[in-house]
C-alpha cells in the first residue's frame, strides 16, 4: 500500500504526471482494480485529502521494459532502415510476428488472406489443391485434395516442399508460401519435394486450376456394401453425408450389410460438419468436447437419438493425411465402438482455431482450445491410432489355380448337381476393374465387413 498526501510544493502539472503514470500502470494490468482515476486523484490532492492507491499486481501488468524496447526498435527501423517503411506495415508485421510464434495455426488475416479462408471453406478456390502446414521451416503437405492438380501430379501426404518454383521455402511464412502456390489457372508451378524413402529431392510440375472440392462421394462397391468418401468437411457436408447414406440404401434396395467411410487424406474443415456426420451414426452420447482458457471455448457436442443406418457395421479408413475434423469423427465412432478404425496413424491436429474480426477487412485466426474425444483423449500431436493397422500396399495378383483338380482326373465321379460339370465359372475379367482391386486398404476394410457379416449370421443361426 502507498499513501499519498498533499505536498505543498507539488504543482498541478506534477500531480497530473503522477496520476497519468498511475493510470497507465493500472491500465497495463488488464484486470479489474480499484485504482482511482486520474481526475479523482487530482480532485483529492487539491482538496488536501489523503489518497489510498493500490499498485497493480506485478505478475499481471504488462512488462514496461519490453514495451519500451518495442517502441525503441520501432523508432530505429523508422529512422535507419535502408528503405522507408510506413507505420501501418511495421505494426501489421509486429502483429504477424506475435501470432506466428504461438503455433503453426495462429495467424493474422489481412483482407486477401481473409477472403482465401472463406473460399477454402466454401469449396471453390484457385490453386494447386493441397492442404499444407509448416514443419521445421518448410511447407509440409497435410493432404492433397481429391481430383485436384496436385493429387493428379503425384503430390503425397507427408511431402516436404523445399522450393516453390525457383524460390526456397526456408524462411517464408505459411501465408507467403500459400500466396505463391495460388495463381492464374493454367500456369505451372514446379514443386521441389523431399519425400520419406527418397534419397534426393523430387521435382513435380503442377498446373494451377480452379479447385472445386466435392465434399462427398459414394457408391456401392459390392452388393450390400456401401462406400462413402469424405474429402473435406464443408458447410453442407453433414447433410450431404446423410443423403449419401440414403442413396446407398436406395441403390441396394434395402438395408446395407456394411459401410466403409473413407477419411484418408481428409485435412478437416468445419467442426459442425464432423459433428453432424457423427450424429447420423450414433444413437446417443458425447461426440467431442473442447477445453480452453475462456468460457466460450469450452463446448460439448452430443448425439441426438437415431442411427441413420440402424447399427450397420462400419469401417473407417484413416491415414497420416486425416486431420482435425476427420479425427473428431473417427475418434467419436471409435470411442463409442460404433466403427472399426483401420489404416495408419492420423495427423494429430487437435486444436481449435477461432477467427476474430478486428474490423471489416482484417481478422486474426487464433488457437483457443483443444479437442478431446468422448473418452477424454486429446488428439493434439498424437492423432487417432487405428484399431487395425493396415499400411498401403501395391496389389499384384497372380493365378493361384492349381495345375489340375479332381475334375481333370480320368473317370472322376460326377458332382450330382443339375449344372453341367466342368463348365468354367465366369471370372469377371471383362468387367470394369473395381476400386477394391487397386486399393489394398479398401479391400481389407471390405473383407473385414464381410467377416463381420458371416459371424453375425452364424450367431443368429445359433440363437435360433
Amino acid at each position: 500500500m502507498i499513501r499519498a498526501g498533499r505536498n505543498p510544493q507539488s504543482t498541478p502539472r506534477g500531480a497530473l504526471a503522477l496520476a497519468t503514470c498511475l493510470a497507465l500502470l493500472s491500465g497495463a494490468a488488464g484486470a479489474q482494480d480499484t485504482t482511482p482515476s486520474k481526475e479523482q486523484i487530482l480532485e483529492s490532492l487539491q482538496n488536501g485529502e489523503q489518497v489510498e492507491l493500490r499498485l497493480p499486481d506485478p505478475e499481471e501488468q504488462l512488462p514496461l521494459e519490453d514495451l519500451r524496447k518495442f517502441t525503441e526498435v520501432f523508432s530505429r527501423i523508422k529512422d535507419a532502415y535502408v528503405e522507408e517503411v510506413d507505420d501501418r506495415t511495421l505494426l501489421e508485421n509486429a502483429i504477424k510476428g506475435m501470432l506466428s510464434n504461438l503455433d503453426p495455426h495462429s495467424t493474422y488475416l489481412a483482407p486477401k488472406e481473409f477472403e482465401q479462408l472463406e473460399e477454402s471453406t466454401s469449396g471453390e478456390f484457385g490453386g494447386l489443391g493441397i492442404e499444407v502446414g509448416m514443419e521445421d521451416g518448410f511447407v509440409k503437405v497435410i493432404a492433397p485434395i481429391d481430383d485436384t492438380p496436385a493429387q493428379k501430379a503425384g503430390v503425397q501426404a507427408g511431402d516436404l516442399i523445399i522450393k516453390l518454383g525457383d524460390q526456397p521455402v526456408k524462411g517464408m511464412s505459411l501465408e507467403e508460401a500459400v500466396k505463391l502456390m495460388r495463381g492464374k489457372p493454367g500456369t505451372t508451378l514446379t514443386l521441389t519435394i523431399m519425400r520419406e524413402g527418397e534419397s534426393a529431392p523430387i521435382e513435380i510440375d503442377v498446373v494451377r486450376d480452379i479447385i472445386k472440392v466435392k465434399s462427398i462421394k459414394s457408391r456401392l462397391i459390392e452388393n450390400g456394401y456401401g462406400y462413402v468418401r469424405i474429402t473435406q468437411f464443408q458447410a453442407e457436408t453433414g447433410s450431404e453425408f446423410v443423403r449419401a447414406l440414403d442413396d446407398l440404401k436406395k441403390d441396394n434396395k434395402g438395408k446395407l450389410d456394411g459401410v466403409v467411410i473413407d477419411l484418408r487424406n481428409n485435412p478437416g474443415g468445419i467442426l459442425q460438419a464432423a459433428v453432424e456426420a457423427a450424429d447420423a451414426l450414433l444413437d446417443e452420447g458425447l461426440i467431442v468436447y473442447t477445453e480452453g482458457r475462456i468460457q466460450s471455448s469450452r463446448l460439448r457436442f452430443s448425439a441426438k437419438p437415431g442411427d441413420h443406418i440402424a447399427g450397420t457395421p462400419i469401417v473407417v479408413l484413416i491415414n497420416g493425411g486425416s486431420a482435425s475434423a476427420s479425427e473428431i469423427l473417427a475418434g467419436a465412432l471409435q470411442d463409442h465402438h460404433r466403427a472399426v478404425v483401420m489404416g495408419t496413424q492420423s495427423f494429430g491436429k487437435g486444436s481449435v482455431q477461432t477467427v476474430i474480426p478486428l474490423d471489416e477487412t482484417h481478422a486474426i485466426k487464433m488457437t483457443t482450445a483443444r479437442y478431446f474425444t468422448p473418452d477424454g483423449r486429446s488428439i493434439q500431436a498424437k492423432g487417432i491410432t487405428p484399431d487395425i493397422e493396415v499400411k498401403p500396399a501395391r496389389l499384384t495378383e497372380f493365378d493361384g489355380k492349381p495345375f489340375f483338380t479332381e475334375a481333370d482326373l480320368s473317370g472322376h465321379l460326377e458332382n450330382g448337381d443339375s449344372e453341367a460339370d466342368g463348365e468354367p465359372a465366369e471370372d469377371g475379367s471383362d468387367a470394369d476393374a473395381s476400386p477394391v482391386d487397386r486399393d489394398y486398404q479398401l479391400r481389407s476394410a471390405l473383407n473385414l465387413l464381410k467377416g463381420m457379416k458371416i459371424l453375425d449370421r452364424g450367431s443368429q443361426g445359433q440363437s435360433n
